[in-house]
């Protein structure tokens, strides 16, 4: 499979319209795409800056001409969850008159998209990059030819993933900040380049304080790290 990983500009997806215009993001947690009435339907995570970024990009959204139909499922905040069914994109359209598929969730923000694609064959993709050339605007983030070995261990071994990200999840954000810190200012090499103190003065808050974020971070994380090595094929 060629896996290729593309920051694109579609002109007539409404989505990307919409960033373009809006403080807001666009996140896919599903997508299924009907062959028959060429549409696109997704449920999608939608986050701004605040509250009035987030309706007035939800209201732009909603009146776009590609749009054919919208429904918000939930919203909190500055974040919402919502329902749309959009036509076929020219971009879309080219992926998959090539015998392309979405192989990964895709992101909008900006006035641009990440797209993860798969191709079958080389000859396939480099047909579809020279057809998108044509009306959009792109740039190849990452392109790989992932052999069978490769790809059966990710699905093998796509639960001890997840389990790695629930790990990431369950921190509170002082505790990830305290432990991203921690990283990037060497208290766990050796010579330490950084001491209790130094986190301490960092977050300005007690030693043991500090001593405390760090341990109940790391025993969250070296905990999913066990789930995930015993879920490894």
């Amino acid at each position: 499979m060629i896996d290729t990983t593309l920051d694109i500009e579609q002109y007539d997806c409404p989505f990307i319209a919409t960033t373009d215009e809006h403080g807001v993001g666009f996140s896919a947690i599903q997508w299924d795409f009907d062959r028959v009435e060429d549409r696109l339907e997704t449920r999608m995570v939608v986050e701004a800056d605040d509250r009035e970024a987030l309706t007035a990009g939800l209201s732009a959204l909603r009146d776009r001409e590609n749009v054919r139909e919208y429904g918000l499922l939930t919203r909190r905040g500055n974040v919402a969850h919502i329902r749309t069914v959009i036509g076929e994109t020219d971009a879309m359209a080219a992926i998959r008159d090539n015998g392309g598929y979405i192989t990964g969730p895709f992101y909008i923000e900006d006035g641009s998209e990440i797209w993860h694609v798969g191709f079958d064959d080389v000859e396939a993709a480099d047909t579809t990059l020279s057809e998108l050339e044509r009306d959009n605007e792109f740039d190849v983030l990452d392109r790989e030819n992932t052999e069978l070995p490769e790809m059966q261990d990710f699905v093998q071994n796509a639960g001890a993933a997840m389990t790695l990200i629930e790990g990431c999840r369950d921190l509170s954000d002082v505790e990830r900040q305290t432990l991203e810190t921690a990283v990037s200012d060497g208290y766990f090499e050796s010579p330490r380049g950084a001491t209790l103190g130094h986190l301490a003065d960092e977050f300005d808050v007690s030693k043991p304080a500090v001593s405390k974020n760090l341990r109940r971070g790391q025993q969250k994380m070296i905990q999913r790290v066990i789930e995930a090595m015993d879920e490894l094929e």
